[in-house]
């Protein structure tokens, strides 16, 4: 383990302070253990000299003198045969410091310097017992001792003082011996305090170790971390409210994730570009729309800054420009570029103070839906301009006839045959129209059958050869008559389309002009064509050949019959039989339909005759 580490830790630092609390208790406890001891023995020491003294003849032979001086022989014998009692050094003091007796030879001379002066001085003034510790050196070795002034007398007739010193050397050895056995057993302790300390310090650092490496999992994206800790105490609790945490922090970032990636993905598959642009002209955010409209990737625009990249999309829609009209409130706007028509929206947005941080801006791109509208008001000005017509020319022969301003039986007879034909032509208007609605909202009900797509166009081309005749065309089977090409159709409306198809082809073919039509198979197609030298269409015209109500020649359609929705209608029913029309045509050149239906996967085929 790394010793700095360690150090460092909780588990290092609960038991440092179990060892201090220990030592400093111990120290504490010892100090005063020791000197209580001490103070035994001493007052011990004390007491049995004391009591020695009192109860020996020493003191109360020595206060029958009233000179101590003159009775030093007797005093001398008194303290040799005492001094056996109690194998300490005793001296007799008289009121002047002298020496009067000793049992080690000292008689005779001043007790000044070699005695303990200020302890003989409270005994003679005060009349009391008094005691000094100190030592003494014997042989260049130190030794302890306690001294003791005892008074002899009482009051004003204290004439000296008895002086015991006596050697503590036993007791202090004791009271070391004492000490060590202390000691050691502080030191038995303490190692006892760190290892007890360790186990437990481990018991509580181990789970928040294992809670503190589960949450750097954790903080790292690993929310599978669960801690195990089988207490009711405080650590316990902790791990189950990290657990309980983890698994709120996991459902929560669960639900942010699904947010955030229902998100993108609605971002991702919006049909309108969405892009998010800071204060300082980064773009935030750029999704598929966007980028696709911009035509650049994700690292240009992030690269590029959002003015470069739109200045070369509408340069009116810089940062400086939509920041001024933000402020003035002006949120939307429309333009046209690139040959396509924009409408753009635009507002703040904040950040959680409600500080204005950038801009979102939502480019739509509304080409088709304008086109649509044109075509809506163009269908809706076409067909009132359709019905009108007719109905105009009726209600004028109408109102002719009625007013008996026509008497002539043939010209009553032309009119009553004009107003038939107006009628006819509405009702093919509403017919057709009514037959293109159903087929935009899927309620035309198609008959689908297995047949054979060769047998309806020979049905059908015998339908429009007298009319090709009448104008002397010339109508060219260029199909295999024997062939089989089996198709699932709807027989009627798919013969409706091939009889439009020609029948255009000879409405807008001069006399004499040609017409093929032709039929094949084509991998996993039917292929039919209908090509005429016919009138042609102009390149502007012929994206709009599908429309309803369009025409190329709107008078000579009219001349015709026609009511400008034969080829919307022809477009609804091939597409609702999973197939395609084109158109490939030059301006007087002639005209080529191409018209695709998928095969029959039957096996079986049954013949349309």
């Amino acid at each position: 383990m790394n010793i700095r580490k360690f150090s460092h830790s909780m588990r290092w630092k609960l038991v440092l302070i179990y060892c201090l609390l220990v030592f400093i208790a111990t120290t504490i406890i010892g100090v005063l253990i020791m000197s209580r001891l001490e103070a035994y023995y001493m007052d011990s020491t004390k007491k049995n000299l004391t009591d020695t003294l009192q109860r020996g003849t020493l003191i109360s032979s020595l206060k029958t003198y009233e000179q101590l001086s003159e009775h030093e022989e007797e005093i001398q014998s008194n303290v040799e045969t005492w001094s056996k009692t109690i194998q300490e050094e005793i001296f007799v003091i008289d009121d002047n410091f002298m020496i009067i007796a000793s049992n080690n030879a000292n008689q005779g001379k001043s007790a000044v310097g070699l005695l303990e002066t200020p302890i003989i001085m409270n005994a003679l003034a005060k009349g009391e017992i008094s005691e000094s510790y100190g030592s003494i050196v014997r042989k260049n070795t130190s030794i302890p001792v306690m001294n003791m002034a005892f008074p002899i007398g009482e009051g004003q007739q204290i004439t000296g003082v008895i002086y015991i010193r006596a050697d503590m050397t036993s007791v202090y050895d004791t009271i070391n011996q004492s000490k060590q056995i202390f000691v050691q057993a502080m030191i038995v302790g303490l190692v006892i305090t760190v290892i007890l300390g360790t186990l437990i310090a481990r018991s509580i650092t181990t789970p928040i170790n294992d809670v503190t490496e589960k949450a750097e999992k954790m903080a790292q994206g690993d929310f599978s971390q669960e801690v195990s800790v089988k207490a009711n105490d405080e650590i316990g609790r902790l791990a189950d409210m990290f657990n309980l945490l983890r698994t709120q922090l996991d459902t929560t970032l669960f639900e942010m994730s699904s947010e955030k990636n229902k998100m993108e993905t609605i971002l991702r598959h919006m049909a309108d570009g969405l892009i998010a642009v800071n204060l300082e002209g980064q773009i935030i955010h750029a999704n598929s729309a966007a980028l696709q409209m911009l035509r650049v990737t994700q690292e240009e625009a992030e690269q590029e800054g959002y003015n470069t990249v739109i200045r070369q999309f509408y340069g009116e829609l810089s940062l400086e420009n939509l920041m001024v009209r933000c402020q003035e409130g002006e949120l939307s706007d429309v333009f046209e570029t690139g040959g396509n028509t924009y409408a753009t929206r635009y507002d703040w947005f904040k950040d959680e103070d409600g500080n204005d941080v950038g801009i979102i801006i939502l480019i739509q791109d509304i080409t088709q839906r304008q086109k649509l509208e044109n075509m809506q008001m163009d269908f809706v000005a076409n067909v009132s301009h359709e019905l009108k017509t007719p109905l105009t020319t009726i209600k004028s022969y109408t109102e002719t006839l009625l007013d008996g301003c026509v008497e002539d039986p043939e010209t009553m007879g032309e009119f009553l045959e004009i107003i038939d034909n107006e009628a006819d032509r509405m009702n093919r208007l509403v017919k057709d129209l009514l037959q293109l609605s159903r087929l935009d909202n899927c309620q035309e009900i198609l008959n689908r059958k297995e047949g054979n797509l060769i047998s309806l166009l020979k049905s059908a081309v015998k339908k429009v050869e007298l009319t090709a005749a009448n104008k002397d065309q010339h109508l060219n089977c260029l199909f295999n008559e024997e062939e089989r090409i089996p198709v699932d159709m709807d027989k009627d409306r798919v013969e409706q389309v091939i009889l439009n198809v020609i029948s255009n082809a000879i409405k807008y073919t001069g006399e004499g002009g040609r017409i093929d039509i032709d039929a094949l198979k084509q991998d996993r197609n039917a292929i039919i064509t209908v090509t005429d030298n016919g009138i042609g269409i102009p390149e502007a015209e012929k994206s709009r050949v599908f429309e309803r109500f369009f025409r190329v020649d709107k008078a000579r359609s009219r001349a015709m019959g026609g009511t400008g929705l034969g080829l919307a209608i022809s477009k609804q029913i091939v597409e609702s039989h999973q197939g395609t029309i084109e158109l490939e045509s030059r301006e007087h050149k002639g005209t080529k339909v191409i018209i695709t239906l998928p095969l029959s996967l039957k096996r079986g085929i049954r013949n349309i005759e």
